[in-house]
């Protein structure tokens, strides 16, 4: 038996969070077809972003109440799939999960990425040019760096960093975002935002990008399908795609998320939206629309119905998604909520429209099914020809989408 500093002791035969996560990127990288090889590096980048926390006993609460996930788990994976395209496979880590303080968790985070372009060669000039802005002596808030590995074939990913633009209060995230915008080349972005309710985020692309993207997060109050499909107008999205997403995913909602007209809107978790930037465009050259599922359905096996209707739509198949839930748990997807926590819509463009499910790992706990929502609950939607009617022909268009987290930790936890 051995120990770290501040880490507790393991027993023989305990499960750690390092063990969790990398089992689980372990099968999923087999679930979208990624090499043994590439997956043990990643893997292996993945445990050491974690550093010693990776070596904390699953039996033991998490170390701190981390934003990405609803369990408290430091790590989300996501799955991305386009028409006659491999799905995309990637991992979200907060490095600084060990850390309660904000900027020791910053500091973590920091190095973390630093590592990461030591060993594939990219600069985080972007990154350092932001720092006095998003790492504040005094930061606050629930997150302070997060980054996303995009496991791409050959063992170089593409690499996101997220940031918290309410780091210095949320009084000051409007700023913070306009600001930030300013400094990346991007003065006129922030007036190309749509009203917002908050920031959550603001995320970088740093290395193998083809277009390296500026991505702000907006958080949307009671939103609903005419108000998302307003949203999206300026990114080439179409309306019909908008409106049969929004319904699908977030299905036919309770009589009391009702407003006037009984127009169905999202009164629980609110629903975001992600604008990005490429270098030269003054207005979006992306859109995403990020819906939070798991607040609006029973269990996993209704958010799987969903999901799998709008890829069958989109001419996406979904027997890796499937695949990859059954390499995330054994337990029955009727027994909780929670396991698909986001689905999205996302326009970039002249790419291909893509449909991104979020996956939790479930290291702490398992989010009981909730009752007000029956089964197979979808709304209607008119047939219209649309992308997702067509998405094998989908071409022409060209995104961790977490809102507040209220749970605490369980010893009921998933262990597969």
């Amino acid at each position: 038996m051995t120990s770290r500093p501040g880490i507790p002791a393991t027993s023989p035969g305990e499960t750690t969070l390092g063990d969790h996560v990398l089992g689980q990127l372990r099968r999923l990288g087999a679930a979208v077809d990624l090499s043994e090889a590439d997956t043990e590096l990643y893997g292996q980048v993945l445990i050491e972003s974690l550093a010693g926390a990776a070596h904390r006993p699953l039996s033991l609460p998490p170390a701190s109440p981390a934003f990405l996930s609803d369990d408290h788990t430091p790590v989300e994976f996501s799955l991305a799939g386009a028409p006659d395209t491999a799905p995309a496979l990637r991992v979200l880590v907060e490095p600084g999960w060990a850390h309660n303080d904000m900027v020791d968790s910053g500091r973590a985070g920091l190095a973390a990425i630093r590592a990461l372009g030591a060993r594939w060669g990219f600069a985080t000039d972007q990154l350092d040019a932001l720092a006095d802005l998003f790492f504040p002596a005094e930061a606050q808030g629930p997150l302070a760096l997060w980054y996303a590995l995009d496991l791409r074939a050959g063992g170089v990913p593409g690499v996101k960093v997220y940031l918290n633009p309410s780091a210095s209060g949320p009084e000051s995230a409007a700023r913070t975002v306009r600001e930030a915008l300013r400094r990346l080349g991007y003065g006129q972005a922030f007036e190309q935002l749509p009203a917002a309710a908050g920031y959550p985020f603001l995320a970088l692309d740093l290395g193998a990008w083809t277009s390296p993207r500026v991505k702000v997060y907006v958080r949307h109050l009671r939103m609903s399908a005419d108000d998302a499909c307003a949203l999206s107008r300026t990114s080439g999205a179409a309306a019909a795609d908008v409106r049969y997403f929004f319904h699908a995913a977030a299905g036919s909602l309770a009589p009391s998320e009702r407003g006037e007209n009984d127009t169905p809107r999202l009164v629980g978790r609110p629903a975001l939206t992600c604008h990005s930037f490429t270098e030269g465009d003054s207005n979006p050259s992306g859109f995403t629309l990020h819906i939070p599922v798991r607040d609006y359905v029973r269990d996993d096996e209704e958010a799987l119905a969903r999901a799998t209707a709008l890829l069958n739509r989109a001419g996406v198949d979904p027997t890796v998604l499937r695949r990859s839930l059954a390499a995330l748990t054994q337990r029955s997807l009727a027994d909780g909520v929670g396991l698909i926590a986001y689905l999205a819509l996302v326009y970039e463009r002249n790419r291909p429209l893509r449909l991104t499910a979020y996956l939790s790992s479930e290291a702490y706990r398992v989010r009981p099914p909730q009752e007000q929502y029956p089964r197979g609950t979808c709304l209607p939607a008119q047939r219209t020809q649309s992308v997702l009617d067509f998405g094998h022909q989908a071409v022409g268009h060209t995104s961790p989408h977490t809102a507040q987290k209220e749970v605490t930790w369980s010893p009921t936890a998933s262990r597969s």
